[in-house]
């Protein structure tokens, strides 16, 4: 498979796009005013601890607290005895209190009203090794297939490890093949950083940040760009001098794959990635022959829905069901990653009476999802034709990156309709009259609203209004308002009463 790496740097935002056999695979995008936070790591303190939930609380000095689950304590704040009290998210088995300062590193960004996710088994990643300090862990990266060299590299974290007591080290994907001296500077710099941690948290007062994960270019060129990557593009001379500055240093043979890009056409646009992103936000996707995926954010899932659409097959129903279902696999696979969609997802296939063809498609979902970095968990399709899957939730979804709720329809994709806006208005002048025995009112609402009201000449609604109301109407337009809104202030001393008379 053919992978390549595009870099689009500009004033506003950084976006970098992974690109498999000449289909964009993965969009990073990262912009100032929403700097990536995950891996940032704080001297948190202890907020508060609640048992029934199993979590604590951790105040890290943002709007929201950090929610740290008992799952993610590490060791250095376990109790003694936590080996004796059950599972590592018994309370029993956690020695946290209220106003504990506590180390804490972002796992997962805020999304809608929850908090940031937070764990106190904090790590910090190099090229080649992950250090995770006041832990007793050797690993190795599951990707590396090769038995020997997973042995080799697994003698060698424990050799390494046994100089440094007091830290864990996880051996990742990249570091196949590589020298011990190579892998050795490798942890002696995170140890480095370690210490200036260390060090900071001493100088400052809980909550602080005191360390802060790279720019985003730079860990996808840590954590992606290795033998299998082809190629890296970037339009920017100033990022492009970083990458290769900091490959010189760790791996200066994949340093001569990195490029400048000099064409004046933007470079997503040059190869086909700007349309792709266009696709990947939208609700309704297109499957190659016909039949098309809609997918859908809700509160507590995302649901995808498979359709025939304009797919004629020249074959019976079930066969041509399953061979829009096993498009329809691959493509929701393909976008889930694309659109980096996480949480609860059904997928509802198009309905199919033999097993081995619902085997098929659950069979082909699992080959897809191996691609997928995050962790995915995938039940076979049931009774109903929908299967289930939890993906991985690190940050918002694509679409939330560039698309925002509408102020209008609150994310529903519907407004009330304006009859029902102007009998709610209706009920509201009801209630003002009722209550202050006041008959004058200025109403200013949306140009849209103001033009339904006023159509009509001499019997249009706002008239008909004030003859059953028996009141005198100031009718005002402004563009800024909400269409199913409206303000009302009293005459003559202009006192806003709208929420005051609301339901």
């Amino acid at each position: 498979m053919k992978k390549e790496i595009y870099i689009n740097a500009s004033s506003t935002e950084t976006r970098i796009a992974l690109v498999e056999d000449g289909k964009l695979a993965e969009i990073f995008v990262e912009r100032p005013e929403h700097e990536r936070n995950v891996g940032d790591i704080y001297l948190g303190r202890v907020r508060k601890v609640i048992s029934g939930i199993s979590a604590a609380f951790i105040d890290i000095g943002w709007d929201q607290d950090g929610f740290l689950h008992f799952n993610d304590v590490g060791s250095l704040y376990e109790s003694e005895d936590a080996g004796q009290n059950g599972g590592s998210n018994n309370a029993a088995n956690v020695n946290l209190r209220p106003n504990q300062e506590i180390f804490v590193q972002v796992t997962k960004e805020p999304i809608g009203g929850k908090g940031p996710r937070v764990t106190s088994q904090v790590s910090l990643p190099g090229r080649f090794v992950v250090l995770v300090p006041n832990e007793n862990i050797i690993g190795v990266s599951r990707r590396i297939s090769d038995v020997r060299e997973k042995r080799r590299l697994k003698r060698l974290a424990q050799q390494l490890a046994g100089e440094n007591s007091d830290f864990g080290l996880i051996i990742r994907t990249v570091a196949a093949g590589k020298d011990d001296e190579t892998l050795r500077v490798d942890i002696e710099k995170l140890i480095v950083s370690w210490r200036k941690v260390q060090k900071k948290a001493q100088q400052v007062k809980a909550p602080a940040l005191v360390y802060k994960e790279m720019s985003l270019a730079s860990s996808v060129i840590r954590d992606l760009f290795g033998p299998d990557i082809d190629h890296v593009l970037v339009d920017s001379k100033r990022l492009y001098k970083d990458i290769v500055e900091y490959l010189s240093d760790t791996s200066p043979t994949l340093a001569e794959r990195v490029e400048v890009y000099r064409d004046r056409l933007p470079i997503f646009d040059q190869h086909g990635i700007e349309g792709e992103i266009e696709k990947g936000i939208r609700r309704k996707v297109w499957l190659e022959g016909g039949g098309h995926i809609v997918i859908e954010h809700t509160e507590a899932m995302v649901t995808v829905d498979v359709n025939s659409g304009r797919f004629v097959g020249k074959k019976n129903h079930e066969e041509n069901s399953l061979k829009i279902n096993l498009r329809a696999a691959r493509e929701t696979c393909h976008q889930l990653r694309l659109r980096d969609i996480g949480g609860i997802i059904v997928i509802d296939f198009i309905d199919m009476w033999d097993e081995k063809n619902r085997k098929k498609v659950y069979d082909e979902v699992k080959k897809e999802l191996k691609k997928d970095r995050a962790k995915v968990d995938v039940a076979p399709i049931g009774h109903f034709g929908l299967m289930v899957m939890t993906r991985q939730r690190i940050k918002p979804s694509l679409i939330f990156t560039f698309k925002e709720i509408c102020r209008h329809c609150n994310g529903t994709g519907m407004v009330p309709s304006k009859d029902t806006v102007i009998t709610e208005l209706e009920r509201w002048l009801a209630r003002f009259v009722h209550h202050t025995k006041k008959r004058r009112i200025r109403l200013v609402v949306h140009p849209d609203l103001y033009a339904f009201l006023t159509e009509g000449g001499l019997k249009n609604r706002i008239n008909r209004i004030m003859v059953q109301q028996r009141m005198l109407i100031r009718l005002a337009s402004d563009p800024a308002m909400n269409p199913s809104e409206f303000k009302a202030f009293t005459i003559p001393d202009n006192e806003d009463v709208t929420e005051q008379f609301a339901v």
